[in-house]
């Protein structure tokens, strides 16, 4: 059985809102962060050498890191739902924006999260760098968002599974504002009217409210 171990308020909401999307049979182990550090409790920690969320089982496979969480997933058990096919003239778009959360957005947020926790004075050079490179990113995923109502073409895919996070949950642990970025809004009210997405929420994180504004 697939299992997957969700730590509260984490990139593991992926896996949970993957597997409801594709509506395959796993089970769902939530964890509870501990109130004071904010960190996994012991037994998650457990569960594989970083003890970083988020983290499935599946038979004797222990599995971490989300996008490859999300590769394996795909590859057993998707039947080859949500993804692109290399024919298509979409393949490199899917390819780059599911590579693009991980690789590029999520990077960008946790050094200005970093900074803004060691209080840098937001006119120091490392802090505009930073900043810079946040508002580049989203406004890079606004301007594709114009063209597509999601971010590889007309239909969801694995690359907003991995993206929407960086969007959404992310701004608990480091705030900023999506109002200049209307195409992000409209998107993700898209997103948040998607039933998978709203069972994966309840089902994750039922004391959270998602940040879809």
């Amino acid at each position: 059985m697939l299992t997957v171990h969700h730590l509260g308020i984490s990139q593991s909401e992926r896996i949970v809102w993957l597997c409801e999307e594709l509506a395959i049979p796993y089970e769902l182990k939530v964890y509870e962060r501990d109130p004071v550090t904010r960190l996994g409790p012991p037994e998650y920690k457990a569960l594989h050498p970083l003890g970083t969320a988020p983290i499935i089982t599946d038979g004797d496979t222990v599995l971490a890191e989300s996008t490859a969480i999300v590769e394996y997933i795909l590859a057993k058990y998707g039947n080859g739902a949500l993804t692109v096919p290399p024919s298509d003239p979409a393949f490199a778009d899917y390819l780059y924006w599911f590579h693009f959360a991980n690789g590029s957005f999520q990077p960008s947020l946790m050094r200005c999260m970093v900074l803004a926790r060691a209080e840098v004075a937001a006119d120091k050079p490392v802090a505009q760098f930073a900043d810079a490179r946040r508002k580049q990113a989203l406004a890079l995923v606004d301007q594709q968002l114009s063209k597509t109502a999601y971010l590889a073409g007309e239909s969801l895919t694995a690359a907003d599974i991995v993206a929407v996070f960086s969007l959404t949950t992310m701004r608990a642990f480091y705030p900023f504002d999506l109002s200049p970025y209307p195409n992000i809004l409209a998107y993700l009210q898209r997103i948040g009217a998607r039933e998978a997405y709203r069972r994966a929420m309840k089902k994750g994180d039922p004391g959270m409210t998602p940040m879809l504004t």
